[in-house]
């Protein structure tokens, strides 16, 4: 994830009179008068928020809660003025730059806020709350209090059914009393993207792909169409697993899964039931666990491999600011936000990340996905404003996800994190199955978020059914169901950060279908032969020189453009992901055979 720099903005409110001024200054403006004015005072105005998103993210306090909100409120009350000017420009014969400077504005906000003072800053109040409330939630036993990264390592370590029931519904403990919030979070949005002009909030978020919010919908379902057969293959195979380890009585073998056994609090991910699954256990078990924790890797020295990672692919250093002011472990006197994410602020020139290291493998991954953003913030950072951002949100996620695709053995080997590369043919089906258990089983996940949402914008999901439309829709994609009833006191929607947060989902499905695209091509450029999974671009600069190109062209263009760069193609296109995964759905098909897939 990273945080966007026009999502929060310190701007001090305008007086009617400085208002009336800006008012006649839009009428004399040329629009490229008009967009190079906006580039420039948002220049400003992102270092400004910069800090006060930062704040509030790495020190959760009442205090910085309200400096959060005034930022929020202030850069609304901006964004608002702005798009009402620029509405000025709307029938011109405009270059395309400009006209795409113009609808970068508009779109220039996740939380489009209604522009009337009072309804702006509750809006702005109510999206701090929400952050605030999931960033603090604990699960309370008494004096036994369990923070969000206790719970997780419950899921992590433990194979006890009831234990794992006990820690998935007290999580959910903390998203009741969002509901309410978020009901009228959601009113007051929809306002504000209709004076935008969009029909609700998920259709303002499904503007932002270069196509209509209808064609872009049906995109994502052509997508999923294509690699569903290999998710519903791997779901099946883990039922039959997870029904020999807990009992068929509590994973019947033709229904949905229960959500809380896969490893992961919200089931989106399935890597940590990997010892569950292991096909041919023991067989070259990728344990760069024990060698973090062996040579006592700091956080520090985690972040370099990732970095050195990119620097053999050409890039530059991070700065020295990059590890001074970055979050690496998690402070012991304050709440701070543990979800990792990546920071560009001032422009580009600010890079930090923010996490809470864990000497583990996956905490590694999550590193390289997290510096893929900077490397991206990086390289168009000498766009205008309104041009840095990715080609489309799905861009930002891939980048980083495309890299740890080459954390092949032989790469893990050769950085001293494995002792041996060679793999057999039970070795390569073993790591495809790690790499699909998060990957695949993610696919659906990814989709469904925002299709809760998009119904909920529109208003076909009403707060009457918040708690039912979210599990019929993943029970629809996932084939998987809650350990206990759920009903409409409680809104597990709100467990999830992205939800609570406001931050839009499609960019991680869209991310894992662009990733395995990516590489396919990375790969073709440095002359790789052999399997799609064996392919490692580590030290070679011609694929990074390509892979930079792209980036550095920011959101300057629409996607298409950029992604036709790199792979020669305008079509975002899943078949690298059955490409790559081919030996394990031969292995998938195999064990289940005679099984009733399905759910």
């Amino acid at each position: 994830m990273f945080a966007g720099a026009l999502l929060v903005v310190l701007f001090s409110a305008c007086s009617e009179q400085v208002a009336d001024e800006i008012t006649v200054a839009a009428a004399t403006e040329t629009a490229e008068e008009f967009i190079s004015r906006a580039n420039v005072e948002l220049i400003d105005l992102s270092r400004q928020s910069g800090a006060a998103g930062w704040v509030r993210a790495t020190y959760i306090t009442h205090d910085t809660a309200i400096l959060a909100a005034t930022s929020q409120e202030r850069y609304a009350e901006w964004h608002s003025g702005m798009v009402q000017q620029a509405l000025a420009y709307e029938g011109q014969d405009l270059s395309a730059e400009t006209q795409r400077a113009i609808d970068l504005l508009k779109l220039g906000t996740s939380l489009p806020t209604p522009n009337d003072a009072a309804k702006r800053k509750e809006l702005t109040q109510i999206a701090t709350e929400l952050g605030g409330m999931y960033g603090s939630g604990q699960y309370c036993m008494g004096n036994d209090c369990k923070s969000l990264s206790d719970l997780e390592e419950i899921f992590i370590e433990s194979r006890d059914y009831d234990e794992l029931q006990e820690a998935w519904e007290g999580w959910r403990t903390i998203s009741p009393p969002m509901r309410g919030k978020y009901a009228r979070y959601v009113e007051l949005a929809n306002e504000g993207a209709g004076e935008l002009g969009y029909g609700d909030l998920g259709a303002m978020w499904r503007a932002r792909y270069d196509m209509s919010p209808a064609e872009f919908q049906n995109e994502t379902v052509r997508l999923w169409e294509q690699v569903k057969p290999l998710y519903e293959q791997l779901h099946c195979a883990v039922r039959a697993k997870l029904g020999e380890t807990y009992g068929e009585d509590k994973v019947p073998q033709d229904g949905p899964i229960p959500a809380h056994l896969l490893g992961n609090m919200w089931a989106q991910e399935w890597g940590f039931i990997y010892d569950i699954m292991e096909p041919y256990p023991g067989v070259s078990d990728l344990d760069v666990d024990s060698t973090l924790q062996t040579k006592d890797y700091s956080p520090q020295e985690m972040v370099r491999s990732a970095e050195n990672f990119y620097v053999s692919l050409g890039m530059d250093r991070l700065p020295d600011t990059f590890w001074e002011r970055s979050q690496f472990t998690k402070p012991r006197d304050r709440d701070v936000v543990c979800h990792a994410s990546a920071w560009g602020l001032d422009g580009g020139n600010d890079l930090r990340i923010k996490m809470c290291i864990k000497q583990t493998y996956d905490e590694l991954r999550t590193i390289y996905h997290e510096l893929g953003h900077n490397y991206y913030q990086s390289a168009y950072k000498h766009q205008p404003m309104l041009f840095q951002g990715g080609a489309h949100a799905g861009f930002h996620e891939a980048i980083g996800d495309t890299i740890t695709l080459s954390m092949t053995p032989e790469y893990l080997n050769e950085v001293g994190l494995i002792g041996s590369a060679e793999e057999s043919e039970e070795a390569v089906i073993n790591r495809q199955m790690q790499v699909a258990l998060d990957k695949i089983a993610f696919l659906p996940f990814g989709k469904l978020i925002d299709e809760w949402r998009w119904g909920v914008f529109s208003g076909e999901i009403t707060p009457q059914n918040y708690n039912q439309s979210w599990w019929d829709l993943r029970n629809k994609y996932q084939g998987i169901a809650p350990p206990s009833e759920r009903s409409e006191d409680h809104f597990d929607p709100g467990a999830k950060y992205h939800v609570a947060g406001n931050v839009s989902y499609t960019r991680y499905f869209l991310a894992r279908i662009l990733q395995f695209q990516f590489q396919r091509s990375l790969c073709e450029i440095a002359g790789h032969e052999g399997d799609l999974a064996s392919c490692s671009i580590f030290n070679n600069t011609e694929a990074g020189a390509k892979f930079h190109a792209m980036m550095a062209a920011g959101q300057s263009e629409p996607w298409q453009d950029a992604l036709e760069k790199l792979t020669g193609t305008r079509e975002m296109d899943a078949t690298a992901i059955i490409d790559y995964f081919a030996p394990l759905m031969g292995y998938l098909k195999e064990q289940n055979a005679g099984r009733s897939c399905g759910w």
